[in-house]
This record gives C-alpha cells, structure tokens and sequence, in this order.
C-alpha cells in the first residue's frame, strides 16, 4: 500500500499531472487521424520526452498510450474510417448507427466503453501486476498457437447467415498474410518480384484502405442514389444528443465486464495483440446479442447498429493498454508493439524493465501503473470536449466535399506510413476490393482476422513443430500443454455446437 501511495504521491505532483493531461488530449487527437496508429504516435512523443525528468516524460507516453485507442473510435463512427486499427469493428454498428441519426449515442457508448474498459484494466494492472505476470511466462509457442486456433475459432460469430462467403474471407486474409519472406525458408511468397512486397503488404495502408477508401466509395454511392432521386445533397446527419440513457448502460454493463476481462487476460500474453481482443470480445458480444436481442421490436440487426458492436470492442481495446504492461513492468518482456517501446522510453532514462524497476526505481514504476488509472478517469471528460469540436465540424461538411475529405485523409494516412507511394496504391486497391466484398455481400471481419493471426499462426506452428520434432499431438497434449489443449477444446465447440444446433432446428424431411 506504501509503494502504491508514493506512486499517487509522485503523479500528483503539478508538471507530471499536467504531462499526462497533455499526453491524454494529444492521444485523442492523434488517434482520430486515420492513417496514424498508436505506434506512430507514441514513437513521435519519445523524442520530445527526451529532455523531460522521467516522471514527466513517462506520464506524457502512458496518456498518449490510453488515448489514442480512445480516439480512433471518433471517425470510425463519423465517417466509417478508423483512426486506428483497434477501431475497426466499431466503424460497423458506430457508423449504421450515425446513419440513423444516432452518432451521439454511437459516441457516447464507445468513450464510455473505452473508459470503463480503460479503469477496469488499470485496477488490475495495480493490485495483481506481479501475480499475473506468472501466467504470462507460461505461454510459449504452442500456447499461441493455439491461442491463434481460437482466435480464428471466433469467426464463426461473424458468419451467421454466411458461412460459406465468410470462410472464403477468412481464407484471403490468411493468403494476404503470406505475401514477403517465408519466417521458415526465407525465400519470398507472392511478391512478383516487386521489392515493395519483400517484407509483405503494408499493414496500416492495407487498413485504411479497406475501411477509409471504402467508406469514400460507399459515400460517393450515397450522392449518385441522391442525385438520381433529385434529393438535395446535404451533410452528414446531425450528431445528436450525447446523453447515454441508464437503460442502455444497465443493458451494456455484462459486455463491459466480458469484454474488458478478455482485453485484460489478452493483453498481458506477450505477442497476442489488441486485435485479436477486439475480435474475440465481439464474438462474445455477437452471440449475445443475438440471444438476447435479435428480432426484438426496436432492435437493429447484428452489424447494423447494435450498440454491443460499439461496446465490446472499445472495452476491449482499452483493456489491452493497461493489461499490456503487466508482463513489461514485472518482467521486462512487451505485451504488444506500443508496449514494447515502453522499453525504449525507459532506456532513454536510464531504467530497464522489470523486477529491478520495482527496487531501483520505486516512485517511477508505480507512477507509471497509476497513471494508468488516472489517464482513464481525464480521458472521460477530455473525449467528450474532442467530440463536441471535431465531430460537430465534420457534421457539417457537405457530403460532396466530405469525399475529397476523407481521399486526402486516407492518402495522407497510407503515405505516411513509410513515406512510400507504394502504399497509396495499396489503400486504393484495398478500398475497390472491400467496396466489391461489399457488393457481393461477403463479410470483411474474417478476412482482417485472418491478416492479423496470419503470420503468429504460422510462426507458432512452425516452431512447435520445430521443438516438438514434428509431433502434431503437442497441441492437445494435456499434461505438458494444458493451456494449449483447452484452447484447442473451446476452438473445437465454437465450430461443433452451432452445426448441432442448426440441425436441430432444420426440420424432418
């Protein structure tokens, strides 16, 4: 209880309380750019951070680090471009919602999901940090693959309705995932020679290509049915109230819990990403939903605004920041990507990772954990004075002007990844093929699924095989890998329950 209070005690103090609201308000601006990920941001704020005390400059990466996942949410929703990747799903139900004229509410459920998610997280992070650092140890390469196994075992709660095209999906995104050198031979897959590809496609163009340039189409689509029906052309739906009803909030309360118990656990497995959190809380979410809700008078269906779209993924994305620096701060190794230049950002001050933080530098490691917690609590209110400026002004661009908009931000975006007009062309492509998924009605989310686990699948598997000298059995190996066997078990019954339960409601012939 002594180590916490000096950490409050070192975060109160006035330059570090106002580095972590400057890193809070820039997190949220940086986040709702398309284009620019948390990783960039974060690795734009080291440099300044430089010449800060550590206190200070820790504070400013920790608000950047919580806000930004926050903060892609906002175009998700406004204009169905995720300003970052862990915003992806939420551009579905956020964005169908705004088109109802419900862009307030849509807002609304993602800052608080994010916040409450955030706080949960943090509260972990601050009592169970070095226990939970335990089981991060326990998992090697056959615990992330199946890991990965059950990763891609949640897509079954996207293909209701659409199995086979949603397979299909799934099999593109894991194909897309093999472009660049082979992790076990080393030779290039599928590159034609083009050195852009050596190291595969570009991840962040490939994103805002397949959400931005594609919701510039769909936009675009808006204006000709418009023009055609002689309708005058206007801006986008007013963004109404941001009043959250207490019915809603009691509705959503079980997916908070569920959803930010998946970012925790998620997070703090080094190398599983906030990706793959994001996809398992919405399947959760999905099944639930659809239990619950589906066919109700009132309710939308799944993908269309249903406010568990928005819920389960922003509760889930900002449990993964707190939860990622569990394994970091008790062990030195990174949960995630950002969480790995954490390390960096303490080597710039002198201090390595790990239990020696903890002895050496008491004051600055349970700084850094609260401020977690306090990032999460200003982020609520600081969120919310973002929206009222920015959403309200894109609101009111027409949709006309809208489209050049949202062309020069995902151009922007792609381009800025690497400084390479390669990646431009990569958005653009990715845009017309996700534009003609949507046309043909076959579901994006397995195919980004498959992309994301598409390299720790095969890098899992490849090792495992390696150390188990080819025994496919160790993944179900219940005494040496009881973890990875359980994994295998639940992947398994996501797949075998629902075909049972739709025999059972196919009637006799």
């Amino acid at each position: 209880m002594d180590a916490i209070l000096l950490g409050f005690e070192t975060l109160a103090t006035p330059m570090v309380a106002l580095m972590l609201l400057i890193g809070v308000f820039a997190g949220m601006i940086v986040g709702s750019i398309p284009g620019i990920n948390d990783n960039i941001a974060f690795a734009v704020f080291i440099p300044f951070s430089f010449s800060m005390p550590p206190e200070q400059a820790l504070a400013l990466m920790v608000g950047v680090y919580c806000a930004a996942a926050t903060g892609g949410a906002i175009p998700a929703i406004v204009i169905k471009v995720p300003g970052t990747a862990s915003s992806l799903l939420t551009a579905e139900d956020g964005n169908a919602m705004a088109r109802k004229g419900k862009a307030g509410q849509a807002l609304s459920i993602a800052i608080t999901s994010s916040v409450i998610g955030g706080i949960l997280s943090s509260i972990v992070l601050l009592m169970f940090a070095p226990s939970l650092a335990k089981v991060a140890l326990k998992f090697g390469y056959v615990e992330n693959f199946a890991l990965a196994v059950l990763g891609l075992s949640s897509v079954v709660g996207l293909l209701r309705g659409n199995v086979i095209k949603g397979a299909i999906a799934a099999v593109i995104g894991l194909l897309i995932a093999n472009v660049g050198f082979s992790p076990v031979t080393g030779f290039p897959r599928y590159t034609f020679d083009n050195v852009n590809l050596i190291e595969g496609i570009p991840f962040v163009p490939l994103l805002v290509g397949l959400f931005g340039v594609a919701a510039m189409l769909d936009l675009m689509t808006d204006i000709l049915r418009d023009r055609r029906a002689r309708t005058p052309l206007t801006g986008l739906p007013e963004i109404g109230s941001l009043r959250l009803p207490q019915g809603m909030m009691r509705r959503l309360a079980p997916v908070w819990g569920t959803s930010a118990a998946i970012g925790n656990i998620i997070g703090m497995l080094p190398g599983a990403g906030m990706l793959m959190a994001i996809f398992l809380a919405y399947d959760q979410a999905a099944r639930r939903f659809r239990r619950l809700f589906e066919g109700k008078p009132g309710e939308a269906t799944w993908g269309d605004g249903a406010p568990e779209g928005i819920a389960a993924p922003e509760a889930a994305n900002n449990a993964v920041t707190a939860s990622s620096m569990v394994p970091l701060l008790s062990l030195g190794i990174p949960g995630n990507s950002t969480s790995a230049l954490f390390i960096g950002a303490l080597a710039l001050h002198g201090m390595v990772p790990g239990p020696l933080l903890f002895t050496q530098h008491g004051n600055i490691a349970w700084m850094i954990i609260v401020a977690f917690l306090a990032a999460n609590l200003i982020m609520w209110p600081v969120a919310f004075a973002v929206i009222r400026t920015v959403s309200k002004s894109i609101f009111a661009i027409p949709k006309e002007i809208m489209v050049g908009v949202i062309a020069l931000l995902c151009l922007m975006g792609a381009y800025s990844d690497g400084a390479n007009m390669f990646n431009m062309w990569v958005a653009i492509v990715a845009g017309l093929v996700a534009f003609a998924m949507r046309l043909t009605k076959i579901p994006l989310g397995p195919a980004i699924l498959g992309l994301v686990l598409g390299p720790q699948l095969e890098a899992s598997l490849n090792n495992s095989l390696t150390i188990s000298r080819g025994n496919w059995l160790v993944f179900i190996d219940p005494v040496a890998h009881p973890i990875s066997a359980a994994m295998i078990l639940v992947s398994a019954l996501l797949w075998i329950v629902p075909m049972l339960m739709n025999l059972r409601r196919t009637p006799a012939a």
